[in-house]
């Protein structure tokens, strides 16, 4: 669901609509506006799929400038939720990172692969 709304979020940015639409409006509104705008008869899969090329523009960016890292404030990753369903729990940052570095297609330290940038037309 994250990578879906990231992928999402970066064709929204990119075409120039309000983010805050995406609270109201999904791909296919989006993608429906897209082909209307450039006269695309693209599917909405092959639409999102701008975003997620994006996506994996700005991460490369970010490593190559030094300034990503995928991370969480400290106190999340070390102290223990006092209440509710997760109480006595701390994130568990790096076991979801290594599933979402896998979802897209990136290496253990985050970084997209050649295969992912040689996918995406990078």
């Amino acid at each position: 669901m994250l990578k879906v709304f990231q992928d999402l979020t970066a064709l929204i940015d990119s075409v120039g609509i309000c983010l805050f639409t995406s609270f109201a409006i999904g791909l296919p509104e989006v993608a429906a506006q897209y082909r209307e705008a450039v006269g695309s008869d693209e599917s909405d899969g092959d639409i999102l799929l701008k975003g997620e090329r994006v996506w994996n523009l700005e991460k490369r960016f970010n490593i190559a400038a030094g300034v990503e890292k995928d991370t969480l404030p400290p106190r999340l990753l070390r102290e223990q939720l006092p209440e509710g369903p997760a109480k006595g729990k701390v994130s568990e940052l790096h076991t979801m990172l290594e599933e979402y570095y896998q979802l897209r297609g990136w290496d253990s330290e985050g970084i997209p692969t050649e295969d992912k940038v040689k996918e995406l037309g990078l």
